[in-house]
């Protein structure tokens, strides 16, 4: 059966241009674009059409969003706003502590082990994205504080069966949910009074920014983060040029002094 090319560039642009004017954001489009390719290229490998009309299309240019990021004064301040008096106070301070000191990802923070510290090395093991494990150097500020939470809180708590080895737990014996550490975070920042958004995430972007900004090496925090391209880590160089550029047109004479 002879080939047909049923589908023009000229409509798959006229297509991407309505997905555009009834307000789809570029992921969006790029997704749609990246399902569009494979299935005309099914149909061209199964003759049903003579070419890929998506060969001339390009993917929209993805604009990776800059999070807001506490600066070094925010973070202690954040930390020391942490009320202690409460019953949770010590656990909840392990835990900003060692989401600082290490760039966890909440899903590693609510899966993290005893098991997992290396106390006497100052390294933490931590398992990631697809299974995979990374070690992580931990400072002896959080490892205090995690000390202090189990031997003033968990060593007296009754725990859940198959909870014994997760290290944060909440007053019933079972590790924290991902939704109870976003809710004290937001609870902490209020009581801070801190402005910016901050999520769990916000201290993973927190740790990589400040280890950026002081001079660390690029490839050595891809690996502390788990990241498996080199291009998702490079974001923080993108926030080390936006704080330079500000420091230069605050103290910079060309910029503050009057013509």
């Amino acid at each position: 059966m002879p080939s047909v090319q049923y589908t023009t560039v000229s409509d798959i642009r006229s297509f991407l241009h309505s997905l555009h004017s009834i307000g789809l954001g570029a992921a969006t489009q790029a997704r749609i674009i990246s399902g569009l390719r494979v299935f005309f290229e099914y149909l061209v490998q199964e003759k049903i059409c003579g070419e890929n009309p998506l060969e001339l299309i390009d993917s929209p240019r993805l604009i990776r969003p800059i999070p807001d990021v506490l600066s070094p004064e925010e973070m202690i301040q954040l930390l020391d706003s942490v009320d202690l008096s409460r019953k949770e106070g010590v656990r909840n301070r392990a835990i900003l502590e060692l989401m600082y000191s290490c760039g966890l990802r909440v899903s590693e923070l609510t899966d993290f082990k005893i098991s997992c510290i290396h106390a006497q090395d100052s390294f933490v093991r931590i398992i990631g994205k697809g299974n995979k494990e990374r070690l992580v150097p931990i400072g002896k500020t959080a490892l205090d504080w995690m000390e202090r939470y189990q031997r003033e809180m968990r060593n007296h708590q009754d725990i859940a069966h198959g909870h014994e080895d997760f290290l944060f737990l909440n007053l019933r014996g079972k590790k924290l949910s991902r939704m109870s550490i976003f809710n004290f975070i937001q609870e902490v920042s209020r009581l801070a009074g801190i402005s910016k958004h901050i999520s769990p995430h916000g201290f993973r972007h927190a740790f990589a920014t400040h280890l950026v900004e002081a001079g660390a090496d690029l490839r050595a925090v891809q690996e502390m983060l788990g990241h498996a391209s080199i291009t998702t880590t490079e974001i923080y160089t993108h926030l080390d040029r936006n704080r330079l550029r500000d420091e230069i047109l605050t103290y910079h004479p060309a910029y503050y002094r009057k013509s």
